[in-house]
């Protein structure tokens, strides 16, 4: 199989489950324009995003890494009008395009977009001892991931949600002596989970417009059955 039939399955499956949606492709186009990498979420994966947190029942998310919003158009969506994501962005100029792509989608009102390292937003935030998250999604610098991780295991209630992007790379995650660091951030991140007790994860390997790679599904135990 090649990247080719993966990308038409992609739009198969957009065609027929998610349709039109002038909103999300604007997003995209604009983000596109202004030269941001073509780096988010395909629209499937998007709605997948938008029904985790519907299952979930979320209503406070945070994402780390923004880009131009369109990840945060498919979460806020699955929110109330009482919902709040909160998202963090390193580029101002990434941010400024998402803030337009957020009004465009009429959701303002539901996101905060912070702009700086995400280090230190989610050092912030943690200092701000915010009303737990039910839903996380990480989405940023890969070598990171670990400390974006711990970040988000103290912002979360127990049974909530953490969900993590472009874990697999490529396959490279199973090389011990790789040089990526995107990998590399990975490797690490596995070996946490695999050592903590608070949490139950799976990774699962993915195909499709954005290649080969995979994302984890991680639970903090302790919520409600």
């Amino acid at each position: 199989m090649s990247d080719d039939v993966w990308s038409e399955v992609d739009r198969y499956v957009a065609d027929r489950l998610l349709g039109d949606d002038p909103v999300l492709d604007a997003a995209l186009a604009d983000s596109a324009a202004a030269g941001l990498p073509a780096i988010a979420v395909s629209p499937p994966q998007g709605k997948l995003l938008h029904l985790l947190a519907r299952v979930h029942g979320a209503r406070r998310i945070l994402e780390v890494g923004t880009l131009g919003g369109y990840s945060t158009i498919w979460l806020a969506r699955a929110l109330g009008e009482d919902g709040r994501v909160v998202t963090l962005e390193l580029d101002p100029r990434y941010a400024q395009i998402a803030q337009a792509n957020v009004e465009r989608a009429g959701l303002a009102g539901l996101i905060e977009i912070r702009v700086g390292d995400a280090h230190e937003s989610l050092a912030a935030l943690i200092a701000e001892a915010p009303e737990p998250f039910d839903m996380v999604f990480i989405d940023a610098d890969k070598r990171s991931t670990p400390e974006y991780f711990t970040a988000a295991l103290e912002l979360s209630r127990p049974g909530g949600v953490i969900v993590v992007d472009n874990v697999v790379r490529g396959g490279a995650l199973i090389d011990a002596n790789g040089q990526d660091p995107g990998a590399q951030g990975m490797r690490r991140f596995h070996e946490q989970l695999s050592g903590d007790a608070r949490v139950s994860a799976t990774t699962i390997q993915t195909v499709g417009s954005k290649g080969y790679d995979g994302l984890t599904v991680v639970l903090i135990e302790g919520g409600q059955p």
